[in-house]
C-alpha cells in the first residue's frame, strides 16, 4: 500500500515571497531596537526582512498539531488496511480448508463463498479509498489553514514594522543573517495560537 505522506512544507513553495506594503515612513531604515540588537547603530539595514519557513513550520504549534493529526490519520489508515487484509486472508483460508476437506457439497455453495470474498474485497477497497480521500482533504485544509495563519500574522506584524518585503529564506541565495526575523515571527504566531486554543 502506498503511504500518504503529509508535508506542510510542500504547500509553502507557493509562499516564496510574502510582500507587504509599508505602514509608515519613519520605519524605513529599521527600528532603533533592531539597530541596538545588531550592535551596528551606524549601519542602516535594508527595509526588508526574511523568515526561515522550515523553522517556522517545525516550531509553530498550529503546524505541529496538524502534523500530529496527520500522523494519527496515517496510523489509522495502516491499521484499517491490516484489518481488511487479515479479514480477507482469514476468509480465503477458511475457503481453502473447506475445499480440502470436501466441505463444498455443491458448486453453487463454492460460488457463493467466492462472491462473498469478492464483495469483501470491494468493500475493503471502497473503505480504504474513502479514508485516503479524507486524509488528502484534511491535509489540504491543514495546509491552507497554516498558510492563512502565517500570512495573516505577517500582515498584522508588518503594520507595526513597515517593511517593504518579508522574504522566505529558501528563495534567496544569500541574505544577511541580521535580517532574520524567524524567531520573532514564531514567538508571535505561538502567542496568538495558544491564546485562541485556550
Amino acid at each position: 500500500m502506498k503511504r500518504i505522506h503529509l508535508s506542510l512544507a510542500a504547500a509553502f513553495m507557493a509562499l516564496s515571497l510574502i510582500s507587504v506594503s509599508c505602514g509608515s515612513d519613519d520605519s524605513k531604515t529599521g527600528t532603533a531596537s533592531e539597530k541596538a540588537k545588531s550592535g551596528k547603530s551606524a549601519t542602516v539595514l535594508p527595509n526588508y526582512r526574511y523568515v526561515d519557513l522550515d523553522s517556522v513550520l517545525s516550531k509553530y504549534n498550529l503546524a505541529k498539531d496538524y502534523q500530529e493529526e496527520a500522523i494519527r490519520m496515517q496510523n489509522n489508515l495502516e491499521s484499517a488496511h491490516k484489518r481488511h487484509q487479515d479479514k480477507l486472508q482469514n476468509f480465503a483460508n477458511s475457503m481453502q480448508n473447506k475445499m480440502q476437506n470436501n466441505g463444498y457439497l455443491t458448486e453453487a455453495s463454492y460460488r457463493q463463498d467466492q462472491q462473498t470474498l469478492n464483495n469483501m474485497q470491494a468493500e475493503a477497497e471502497k473503505s480504504m479509498g474513502t479514508m485516503q480521500a479524507n486524509m488528502a482533504n484534511a491535509a489540504m485544509q491543514a495546509q491552507q489553514a497554516v498558510i492563512d495563519s502565517i500570512t495573516s500574522f505577517i500582515k498584522d506584524y508588518n503594520k507595526k514594522r513597515g517593511y517593504d518585503a518579508i522574504f522566505q529564506k529558501a528563495s534567496t541565495l544569500y541574505i544577511n543573517p541580521e535580517l532574520d526575523i524567524t524567531d520573532e515571527v514564531v514567538e508571535g504566531l505561538n502567542a496568538r495560537y495558544n491564546k485562541v486554543k485556550k
